[in-house]
């Protein structure tokens, strides 16, 4: 028989409204079943002097790549996927729940954490960027020609030209088990070059979306930096644009207008405002402000793969700082970001109904500053994570 467990003694906070209030949790198995003052249960978890918040959401990381892109060539094949063991474990230590693996993880990662081989936060995967011939994905060099260091059939091809040649990229990523499509519609702020280009046209977009959206209604996330990618992704009916580091007001207009959701990863320019080009940072907090101004959607992402990961909970605090404020980061982090992947329904509020996953923290403000520091216990799924 499933046991009822209480948390019971701190206070809740409602992502929805923005308000803190004490109140009590009840637990049964994998689900909330009551959220309210003197609720009862088998056993109790102890809350006095904490804040209850929903488990954090990430929809842009890497969890495999942190080691393998020191050295994609000389390192064995293995390595890509076992990379992400220590990786998952951090970020559900640091009340990471759920994440979109933004590339580089295949379905063998995702069925590990599912068949609980390894701990971790759900995984959803895109498997690879897709990308047109010359995008960031086509590996290629002028003494070897085309490369790829993934060698791996999980991980399919992904450069395409043409609409037909777009349809068939989305088969093969979806036949691997791609739960998103992700495409790169400009440079990379890593090589510092091709941020303002445009590297498909609007009919290959729409073909993506369009074939997302017949194999199951996968949804379509691209990559883009400058203001005209992301115009015409957002017309073309991307439901997420990662970074957009230099946008204007035709760009967020054109978001707003097609309810395309803004996934800033300010971390990549925050964090490390050295490691990107000049004038970068700032330009990412105009974007920012561009965007809350129209109205724009927007979720946590942090695609911050480096350290590993142990800085996750420092994009709220860079959210909040962009113009979200405490509140607003964490809402992105929570019931904004299980909107945008879809799983509203499921996860992103302590409510009734909604899976248990849920955070302690100590302390009973939502400052954004440090809390990572401030976590006292995390719950996936209704089991705690050990610490």
């Amino acid at each position: 028989m499933t046991r009822r467990v209480v948390f019971r003694g701190g206070m809740v906070l409602d992502v929805l409204g923005g308000e803190v209030a004490q109140a009590d949790v009840v637990v049964e198995g994998e689900r909330i079943v009551g959220v309210g003052i003197g609720l009862d249960g088998d056993e109790a978890v102890e809350c006095e002097g904490g804040l209850l918040v929903p488990g954090f959401i990430d929809c842009h990381t890497h969890v495999c790549i942190a080691q393998t892109r020191l050295d994609p060539f000389g390192l064995p094949r293995s390595v890509r996927p076992l990379s992400a063991v220590p990786v998952l474990r951090t970020l559900l230590r640091l009340g990471v729940t759920t994440v979109r693996d933004a590339w580089g993880a295949d379905a063998g990662v995702r069925m590990a954490v599912e068949r609980g081989w390894i701990e971790g936060p759900q995984v959803l995967l895109s498997l690879r960027q897709v990308g047109t011939t010359g995008a960031i994905g086509d590996l290629w060099a002028p003494r070897t020609g085309p490369l790829d260091f993934f060698d791996d059939p999980s991980m399919p091809d992904p450069i395409f030209d043409g609409p037909d040649a777009a349809r068939a990229v989305v088969r093969r990523m979806v036949r691997a088990g791609a739960d998103w499509i992700k495409v790169t519609a400009t440079g990379s702020l890593a090589i510092g070059k091709g941020l303002e280009d445009v590297e498909l046209t609007f009919d290959e977009l729409a073909a993506l979306v369009d074939e997302a959206a017949r194999r199951g209604g996968r949804r379509v996330m691209v990559h883009a930096h400058g203001a005209r990618a992301v115009e015409l992704a957002a017309r073309a009916g991307a439901a997420s644009i990662e970074h957009g580091t230099y946008l204007d007001e035709a760009a967020v207009d054109a978001m707003a207008a097609n309810n395309t959701w803004y996934v800033p990863t300010l971390s990549v320019t925050q964090s490390d405002p050295q490691q990107v080009p000049h004038g970068a940072p700032e330009a990412h907090r105009e974007s920012m402000r561009l965007a809350i101004d129209a109205g724009v959607q927007i979720a946590m992402g942090t695609d911050n793969p480096v350290r590993p990961h142990t800085e996750v909970l420092w994009e709220l605090n860079h959210l909040s700082a962009a113009g979200l404020g405490d509140t607003g980061a964490l809402r992105a982090a929570t019931i904004d970001a299980a909107r945008l992947l879809g799983l509203a329904d499921d996860r992103g509020e302590l409510a009734v109904g909604k899976r248990a996953d849920l955070v302690l923290l100590d302390g009973t403000d939502l400052d954004c500053t440090s809390l990572d520091g401030r976590i006292r216990r995390v719950f996936r799924n209704g089991t705690e994570v050990e610490r």
